[in-house]
C-alpha cells in the first residue's frame, strides 16, 4: 500500500451500513421537502383557480414518478449500501454515478431558475420532483429502520 493510500484510509470517514442508509434517507427527504415547499410557493404564486391545477400537476406528476421509478433507485440504493457493508467511506452513500447526476440536476436547477421560464411552471416541476423523492424515501428510511430492530438487513433490489 502506497504511503497516500495509507493516509487516506486512515483518516476516511468510514461508518456502517446504518450511516449510509441514515444519510441516504436524510438528503432524500430534505432535498425532497426543500424542492416541493418552493415548487409550491412558485405554483400559488399564479392567479386561482391556475394554481391549484399546477400545484395538483405536480404533486400527482411526482407521486407517480416515485411510484414506479424513485423507490426503485432507492431499493437499488440500499441493497449496494448493504451488499458493501460497515467501514465504507460515508460519502460512498451514493456511488459516483448518483453523485454525477445529483451535480447535473443541481445544475440544471440553477439554469432553470435563472431562465424566462415562469416560476408557476418550474412550480410544478420542483413539485414533481421534490414529491417523488418523498414518495422514494420512503424505502430508504424502511431499511434504516430495519437495521435498527436488530432485524436482517432486507432484502433490496
Amino acid at each position: 500500500m502506497t504511503r497516500l493510500m495509507g493516509w487516506l484510509e486512515r483518516w476516511k470517514p468510514a461508518a456502517g451500513v446504518r450511516a449510509h442508509l441514515y444519510a441516504a434517507a436524510l438528503l432524500w427527504t430534505v432535498v425532497g421537502l426543500g424542492l416541493t415547499a418552493a415548487g409550491m410557493a412558485w405554483s400559488f404564486s399564479s392567479a386561482f383557480p391556475w394554481s391549484l391545477l399546477l400545484a395538483g400537476a405536480g404533486v400527482a406528476a411526482g407521486l407517480v414518478k416515485g411510484r414506479y421509478v424513485l423507490r426503485a433507485m432507492a431499493e437499488r440504493n440500499a441493497a449496494r449500501i448493504i451488499a458493501r457493508g460497515d467501514g465504507r467511506c460515508l460519502g460512498g452513500f451514493l456511488s459516483l454515478k448518483t453523485w454525477l447526476l445529483v451535480v447535473l440536476m443541481m445544475t440544471s436547477g440553477i439554469i432553470l431558475r435563472r431562465s424566462a421560464v415562469p416560476r408557476p411552471v418550474l412550480g410544478v416541476l420542483y413539485s414533481a420532483v421534490g414529491t417523488a423523492l418523498l414518495v422514494g424515501c420512503s424505502t430508504l428510511w424502511r431499511a434504516f429502520g430495519s437495521l435498527g430492530n436488530g432485524e436482517s438487513p432486507p432484502k433490496m433490489g
